[in-house]
């Protein structure tokens, strides 16, 4: 009888906290309704309407035609100048991250030394990244302009060109100041990001570990950095999307040229869409580059995950 009387309650518990769930998701839906309304609106129906215009035929005017299945996808890997551009996407991506990180990790160090004018520091450093990124990219064009740009001028003046260099224009040294722009940009974000986790160490366990002896580089090394680990992992997936997705400062200083030699697969697409009219590989390689942020994502929550389980 006791079996029977404990084989009727669970399914009487079970439907109380089904219950119970259901009442506590209607009663949250007042909260959370705007949010998942926008996420929906903004997010969601954009990638499905992206995702079905991918495999539809466009006109030269826009207008969807007819379902071409994957017809768009395989002009988009039948275009020889994809390939580059994937090359140097990923060149864009990892290099910029590496050295903001890079950079970053001793300018977090520094300001976060008690030494005079530290506040005037950290306000100078954060302008960078306050200003708007068109505007930076645009101060950075004139300073690299061929003829009345600060760089040459100063150059030509301490002997070491004796004619004006076209920074922007030459395709073996445009990308690689576009890249410079970019983690002058990127710089000031990560370096608050890393101070905030230098912040939040304990001053107990650099205290404990200087008072054993342990020199400054030790403790850094050993203490200091495995517990930044969680603002590395943060400030690394944030600019790994922001700088994948950046825009402004490659077409604002070159367009994209000369030619294709500075595109990433994001200034390639717009090119492919709004400047060669084909609009159908320019949602594919759109749909391409959706994935890939997911990818990063998912990434992202991998490892925030383990963390988590490791703490």
């Amino acid at each position: 009888m006791a079996t029977a009387t404990l084989s009727e309650t669970k399914p009487k518990r079970t439907k109380k906290l089904k219950v119970s769930h259901t009442v506590s998701f209607l009663s949250a839906l007042p909260w959370i309704g705007p949010a998942l309304f926008l996420i929906i609106l903004v997010v969601i129906w954009p990638v499905i309407i992206l995702v079905r215009t991918s495999f539809t035929d466009i006109s030269l005017a826009g207008s969807l035609l007819d379902f071409n299945g994957i017809q768009n996808y395989r002009d988009l890997i039948g275009n020889m100048d994809l390939y580059p551009v994937l090359r140097r996407t990923f060149f864009w991506v990892f290099g910029i991250v590496f050295f903001t990180i890079a950079l970053s990790l001793p300018l977090a160090q520094l300001i976060n030394q008690n030494f005079p004018g530290r506040r005037f520091v950290r306000w100078a450093l954060i302008f960078p990244w306050a200003a708007s990124v068109v505007m930076t990219s645009m101060i950075w064009s004139w300073i690299l302009d061929a003829y009345s740009g600060e760089l040459n001028l100063t150059l030509t003046q301490l002997g070491l060109i004796t004619e004006p260099v076209d920074w922007i224009g030459n395709p073996s040294t445009s990308f690689l100041f576009l890249m410079w722009v970019a983690i002058f940009v990127s710089i000031p974000f990560t370096t608050f990001v890393l101070l905030a986790g230098l912040q939040s160490i304990p001053n107990d366990i650099v205290e404990a570990a200087s008072v054993d002896g342990a020199s400054s580089w030790q403790i850094y090394r050993k203490i200091k950095f495995p517990l930044l680990r969680n603002s590395l992992l943060i400030a690394t997936i944030i600019n790994l999307i922001n700088v994948f997705n950046s825009f402004p400062i490659i077409w604002v200083m070159t367009k994209g040229g000369p030619g294709y030699d500075t595109d990433t697969t994001i200034t390639f697409a717009y090119k492919l869409a709004f400047i060669e009219g084909n609009m159908g590989q320019s949602t594919s390689l759109g749909v391409l580059n959706f994935v890939l942020i997911l990818i990063v994502v998912g990434f992202y929550l991998k490892a925030t995950k383990a963390t988590r389980t490791e703490v």
